[in-house]
């Protein structure tokens, strides 16, 4: 066995797979004479940390389960819907989570709401931050079935260790007094700890009615609304265009 060889088995073995991908493609061919050995080392490390970062990325696309398969680059700042361009951008950075900021993003149908809010994951989960993202529908009859088989806390742990969560659909199904609890756990485990989204056709004015229940709609609104970027989309819907991917 050549030396080359025994290389990539030994890379191999230490499951550097885009190490020995790059080490491979380069001795099979004549590049390979032309790199120095600190360039060679350098395009090795180089090509394993692209590797590595773009299996995380994946892993963690999968895992938030977004509704949309969407990208910052795609949001479409042309269309009449009163979003102001610099502050979204402002949100292409990781600061905001890095600073546990939230943002609450309304607006009427169709105006792309959602996908600007999986666009948003998108752009956390290539930072590496690990996201979740649920209709309120599907999030809270999943919490009342943790409720029954014992599994509540440990659902409620699972949110809490992400570093954002997008909760879609809030407001569109009234609340009842388990749904309203567990927004409220949700949100004292979160604030000041982990970034969140909310969106919501329902403009922020009348989310006290909505959630019900006077004490915990206070507790709820004066947790989330005062302290977060807000985001209030208006205008057409963007489905009239036919070319539009939102």
């Amino acid at each position: 066995m050549n030396n080359n060889q025994a290389t990539l088995n030994k890379l191999t073995e230490m499951k550097l797979s885009g190490m020995a991908r790059a080490f491979r493609a380069t001795m099979e061919t004549t590049t390979g004479q032309s790199f120095t050995p600190d360039e060679l080392l350098s395009h090795l490390v180089d090509t394993e940390w692209d590797d590595r970062h773009n299996r995380k990325l994946q892993r963690l696309i999968k895992a938030a389960k977004f509704r949309y398969y969407a990208s910052f680059e795609e949001i479409d700042f042309g269309l009449k819907r009163n979003l102001d361009k610099n502050n979204l951008l402002r949100l292409s950075d990781k600061l905001w989570i890095e600073q546990h900021k939230n943002n609450l993003l309304t607006g009427p149908t169709g105006v792309g709401k959602s996908f600007i809010a999986s666009a948003l994951g998108y752009q956390a989960c290539s930072y590496g931050f690990r996201t979740v993202y649920y209709s309120c529908s599907k999030l809270f009859k999943k919490l009342k079935l943790s409720r029954a088989d014992g599994s509540y806390l440990k659902e409620l742990s699972k949110i809490q260790k992400q570093d954002l969560f997008i909760l879609d659909d809030f407001g569109l199904e009234p609340f009842d007094a388990q749904s309203r609890l567990s927004l409220l756990e949700i949100l004292e485990d979160r604030i000041g700890r982990q970034s969140m989204i909310i969106v919501s056709q329902i403009p922020v004015i009348r989310w006290h009615e909505i959630i019900g229940d006077p004490t915990i709609a206070d507790a709820v609104c004066d947790r989330i609304i005062h302290s977060s970027l807000r985001i209030e989309l208006k205008g057409e819907s963007v489905r009239i265009h036919e070319d539009y991917t939102e």
